[in-house]
């Protein structure tokens, strides 16, 4: 069983999957790590040189990929939801913690960050974050077993709780 992490850019993925894969001693998987690795350049680019469905779509091989492997902290990126194909095949391969934070909390997180481009034409980063969450929220909800709030929680606090409920599903199931 993989435990899975979905959320949006901000919310404590890859912080967090780093710490939970250490406490349980299981591989740690970033797809969009992955997804740069295999494209050969970062996701600007593939962005800039392709588009956004070339991304979306090497994202669908790369999560089928590792979907299909065991015994992983999968750190995804926050747009996989956006692709039904991803949601099965990562609940199917196992447990999905969604984590989310508060507004003013992700934009402190990401502004200045230049390895995303813009997924809205010509908004201020905080217009893009408020649609793209609440587009993106009814996804979140359907792709997740349970939900952390790292607005709430400290990356160290949120790992533990995630790394004790998924040993208590693993020995139960």
């Amino acid at each position: 069983m993989n435990l899975v992490l979905v959320g949006y850019r901000g919310t404590g993925k890859s912080t967090i999957g780093k710490r939970v894969a250490e406490i349980l001693k299981l591989d740690y998987v970033s797809l969009d790590a992955e997804i740069v690795r295999r494209a050969g350049m970062s996701i600007p680019e593939i962005v800039d040189q392709h588009s956004w469905g070339y991304f979306r779509n090497l994202e669908e091989e790369v999560t089928r990929d590792f979907s299909e492997k065991d015994h992983q902290v999968i750190d995804t990126g926050g747009g996989v939801v956006t692709r039904q194909a991803n949601i099965s095949r990562l609940r199917r391969s196992g447990y999905v913690f969604l984590l989310t934070a508060e507004l003013e909390d992700i934009l402190e997180r990401i502004t200045g960050d230049k390895e995303r481009p813009s997924l809205t034409e010509a908004q201020s980063l905080r217009e893009e974050v408020i649609q793209v969450l609440e587009e993106r929220a009814p996804l979140y909800e359907a792709a997740a077993h349970s939900r952390v709030n790292t607005s709430v929680l400290s990356a160290e606090e949120a790992a533990k709780w995630i790394s004790q409920t998924f040993l208590s599903l693993d020995s139960a199931g």
